[in-house]
């Protein structure tokens, strides 16, 4: 069982750090498309403002992931099929260029990572709770997360710094603070919230604002159909994943 919980932290590692793929491109999506900072620059302030949130948060949205499902009912498969699933999840819309919410599939998106290791952890006894978590692993996440931002996702910048409506620099400037803000609120109140839907919602009400034209209709139900289909694909495929991985562990 001891490497089954080293595989869970693996996976959930790696898939904080292509979460940065998403992070990077909602974060600085509007700036670049906007040319306020260069691409480069970007991903570096948003990738050392991801780390520097290890050290300005308190480890509320962390907590509520971990408390989502009691720890009798989580097994250590349970989350590996889970994590799987998202990855495959996260890759798919990346390589089609869709902003899609990884919090659908768990200084708010790596302290979902955080609870995930966390309730692996408290599944197999090694903590009685979140406080007691090693400070490594919130290290290790934010720091996962951080280098994602790094690699960036560019496909998913054009999408949401040009397709969903043309931004101003001013513009700009107002979907990013508005999406700012609502972060900040949600981790005041141990919401695990999507960064994805918060800009997204940001910069389609920044269009309207100018006119409902100004929104490009087609592009952005493509995003919310990406958007709804993510619990029930995702959900199907970490069952299938989990009776394929229970069969396997049976076996051996």
């Amino acid at each position: 069982m001891e490497t089954l919980l080293i595989v869970v932290i693996a996976l959930a590692l790696i898939f904080d750090f292509i979460n940065g793929f998403h992070d990077a491109a909602n974060s600085i999506a509007t700036v670049v498309s906007t040319k306020v900072l260069s691409p480069l620059t970007a991903v570096l302030w948003a990738a050392m403002f991801n780390f520097l949130a290890y050290w300005i948060f308190e480890l509320k949205v962390a907590d509520t992931v971990a408390k989502t499902v009691h720890a009798d009912n989580i097994t250590l498969v349970v989350v590996i099929a889970g994590l799987v699933a998202a990855i495959i999840w996260n890759l798919v819309t990346w390589w089609l260029g869709i902003p899609s919410s990884s919090s659908h599939i768990g200084g708010n998106d790596a302290q979902k990572v955080i609870g995930i290791i966390a309730a692996a952890m408290l599944s197999h006894g090694v903590i009685t709770d979140i406080h007691h978590i090693p400070g490594w692993v919130p290290l290790a996440c934010y720091s996962a997360i951080a280098a994602g931002t790094m690699v960036g996702g560019w496909k998913i910048v054009k999408t949401m710094g040009q397709k969903v409506t043309k931004l101003t620099p001013f513009e700009g400037f107002s979907a990013e603070t508005a999406g700012a803000i609502t972060l900040f609120v949600t981790q005041h109140f141990k919401i695990p919230v999507s960064t994805t839907h918060t800009i997204t919602g940001s910069i389609i009400g920044v269009g309207l604002v100018k006119r409902i034209s100004a929104v490009r209709w087609g592009v952005t139900i493509k995003l919310i159909w990406a958007w709804v289909l993510t619990i029930p694909i995702s959900g199907l495929l970490a069952a299938l994943l989990y009776k394929i991985l229970e069969a396997l562990i049976g076996q051996s």
